[in-house]
Formats: structure tokens, sequence, C-alpha cells
């Protein structure tokens, strides 16, 4: 049976799955409409490139993310992976531990810092006149399920047996 903290997270990276999925959609048509404003009306519209830049921060920054939650982030599950069983748990602890902090400091707390100062200050983007705070939000918000992620991996590696001595796995 499911908990309700299990269900919400697997709820949550529905939605990030979804918002995913629509950033990198909309990524997609803004590229294709600014080559074909380019090549076909003779001037690439003036937004297109920015709003292609934003939105590949969003979708690298949530999708590094969900790498955290399908145990696909190349520098903390393959390595880890790759080592002597024995080592194998404690590595993976220590890296879960750094990335935490890494998430917590940085993106969290750092990120929510830089969304204030940039609201605070009124800055916008020169093309689409947007608040800078609101595409550093993508800092945060990906921070948030980093953080989600690396909690959750890390409760699940700690609750692992350790492997069997000479065990060859």
């Amino acid at each position: 049976m499911k908990t309700a903290l299990r269900v919400l997270k697997d709820r949550l990276t529905r939605v990030l799955e979804l918002l995913i999925i629509a950033t990198m959609a909309l990524l997609v048509i803004d590229v294709v409409w600014g080559v074909f404003s380019r090549y076909a009306l003779g001037e690439q519209t003036k937004w297109t490139e920015e709003l292609a830049r934003f939105l590949l921060v969003w979708v690298a920054l949530l999708g590094g993310a969900l790498a955290f939650r399908t145990k696909a982030h190349l520098g903390v599950d393959y390595f880890v992976d790759q080592l002597h069983p024995d080592a194998r748990k404690v590595t993976a602890v220590v890296a879960h531990l750094v990335v935490l902090f890494f998430a917590g400091a940085v993106l969290l707390l750092g990120g929510a810092s830089v969304v204030r100062e940039a609201l605070a200050l009124a800055q916008t983007t020169p093309a689409l006149g947007w608040k800078m705070g609101y595409v550093y939000l993508a800092l945060p918000v990906s921070g948030f399920f980093v953080v989600l992620y690396t909690v959750d991996n890390l409760v699940e590696t700690l609750g692992e047996p350790r492997p069997a001595r000479g065990s060859g796995e």
C-alpha cells in the first residue's frame, strides 16, 4: 500500500514530467517558428532566440532533477554502481549528501535569493519584456525536486541491506 507521502511524490513527479514535456514542445515550436520566420519571411522574429534560451535552461534544470528521480544521473548513479559492493553503499550515501547540500544551498536557497533580487530590481528581458525573476525560478523549482528525490534516494540507500562479505555480485 502506498503511503500518502509516496502518492504526493508520485503526483509531483507527474507534474514535473508534464512540465518538461510542455516546455520541450514549446521550445521546438519556438525554434521552428524562428527558422521559418528567418528563411520564409526574410527576418527572424526578435523574441524567438531569447525564448529558446530561457526554455532550454528550464528543460535542462528540470530534466536534471528528473534524472535524480529515475536514478539516471551519470555522475551520481552510474559511477557508484561500478564500485565494489562493499564501497557502493558508503559512496552512494556520501554522493547523496553532497548533492543534497549543493541542491539545498545553491539551487534552493541561492536560487530563491536570485529570484527575490531580480524581482526587487525589476530586471526585465530585452526582447520579451518578462521579469527576470520569473525566468530564474527554474533554479529553486529544480532545486526543490533535486532535494526531494535525493532525500528519497538517500532513505532508500540507507534502508538497503549491506552486501554479505565475499559476495561477488
